[in-house]
């Protein structure tokens, strides 16, 4: 409309006055407006195919996500997990002044490997002691041993006494019949019998004494032996226990004692850390221990290596109860003002030993856990087993003592060897 007023005002000038040379070579005035009309209209267009573009690629991103949540399998998560492990105590059996320190806190340590030393000097001094009280225990055997055989050497003595001076008797007594002998003389013969006669049996009584204390034994059995052993074992023991070692392979945390400390039996000085044998406690929500069952393959993001690195490991059982039910002050809920709240229970889920190797984890690290819950043909509780903690072996000294102790006993028997 507004073109078209323009059009009859151009047509009431060009009837009032001519048109000059420049007018006629102005452009028209509509065409401007033309133009300014046409741009906004090409605008539109290209918003309208960027918007359809769009919401096409939401569209397939929409099919693709329902795909994949409809094809993938069954499965529970949770971000409430934490790495747990073994914390081995390394504590002091007996007590004693520190002199060495060998290992510290971030340090790996083998089994078997030094850790710390104690004074050993009183222990060295009980040992030697209990040593020399086993020689004199050999040699008191000995001693005993050789009392019976001169205890039975004095038996002999007294028989051959004994049987001379009962044939003294019998000569004097025929001597006295045909009046050679005095009647005195064969008294004092009877009289000799009967003193010979004791003598052997005390004989037979000294052997008797001596044979009580090393009869049906030997050097290795006998009562006092045993005795003298036991006490230089314990001797050893105590000074093996001046020299602590590492009790696994691990890495040394809390380490709390000092050079030149001094410290009392059962004093813990340092922890010991296996990290090849961590595992992670999931806590999941009562609600999905459902379809959770022993065995099932289980997906783990630790927070300290983000979702680019994945550890596989397998659920080895649920826990006997949530963490209230062992809590120190357990909750009470037979009150009016009761509230529910979802429960949670740990779940152990083990992990690869050659995927710690590769990417280490440490104790309480958290991470998100994902159980692949579509075999359901494991059973729920896990039977018994051994607990998985290490073994370590008894301070008893090991064969060094033991062969310290036949040294011994070969030394104060005579023998060479």
């Amino acid at each position: 409309m507004r073109i078209d007023r323009d059009l009859h005002a151009r047509e009431d000038v060009s009837d009032e006055a001519p048109v000059s040379p420049v007018a006629a070579t102005a452009p028209p005035v509509a065409e401007p407006a033309t133009a300014v009309a046409a741009a906004p209209t090409g605008k539109s267009r290209t918003r309208r195919i960027a918007f359809m573009i769009f919401g096409a690629v939401l569209l397939i991103a929409a099919i693709f996500y329902a795909i994949h949540v409809l094809t993938a399998p069954p499965s529970e998560e949770t971000d409430d997990a934490y790495v747990g492990g073994n914390v081995v105590s390394v504590t002091a059996r007996d007590g004693g002044t520190v002199l060495a320190i060998h290992a510290d806190n971030t340090q790996a340590v083998k089994r078997g490997q030094p850790l710390i030393d104690l004074d050993p000097a009183t222990t060295d001094v009980s040992l030697q002691a209990a040593e020399a009280a086993l020689g004199q225990a050999v040699r008191g055997v000995r001693s005993d041993t050789a009392s019976v055989d001169e205890a039975s050497a004095e038996i002999a003595q007294a028989r051959a006494d004994l049987a001379k001076a009962q044939s003294d008797l019998v000569r004097r007594r025929g001597a006295a019949v045909d009046g050679a002998v005095s009647g005195e003389e064969v008294s004092h013969a009877a009289d000799a019998v009967t003193t010979a006669g004791a003598a052997l049996n005390l004989a037979l009584a000294k052997r008797a004494q001596a044979a009580s204390s090393v009869a049906g034994t030997s050097v290795y059995t006998n009562p006092r032996i045993l005795a003298a052993i036991a006490n230089v074992r314990q001797a050893a023991i105590n000074s093996s226990h001046m020299h602590i070692v590492a009790p696994m392979d691990g890495v040394v945390a809390q380490r709390t004692v000092q050079l030149g400390q001094r410290i009392a039996p059962g004093t813990p000085l340092m922890a010991v850390v296996p990290l090849d044998s961590l595992w992670l406690d999931a806590n999941f929500r009562e609600t999905q221990l459902e379809k959770i069952r022993v065995g099932q393959p289980a997906t783990i993001n630790a927070d300290v290596y983000g979702s680019k690195i994945a550890f596989h490991g397998k659920v080895l059982g649920l826990g006997a109860g949530s963490g209230s039910a062992f809590s120190l002050l357990p909750a009470q809920n037979a009150s009016g003002n009761w509230i529910k709240i979802v429960q949670r229970v740990p779940v152990r889920i083990a992990l690869d030993p050659r995927e710690l190797r590769a990417h280490p984890l440490r104790v309480g690290l958290s991470a998100n856990v994902t159980v692949d819950t579509s075999d359901q043909s494991k059973p729920l509780v896990a039977m018994s087993a051994p607990p998985a903690g290490g073994t370590q072996a008894s301070l008893d000294g090991g064969p060094q003592i033991d062969a310290r102790i036949r040294q011994i006993i070969n030394q104060n028997l005579g023998r060479a060897r």
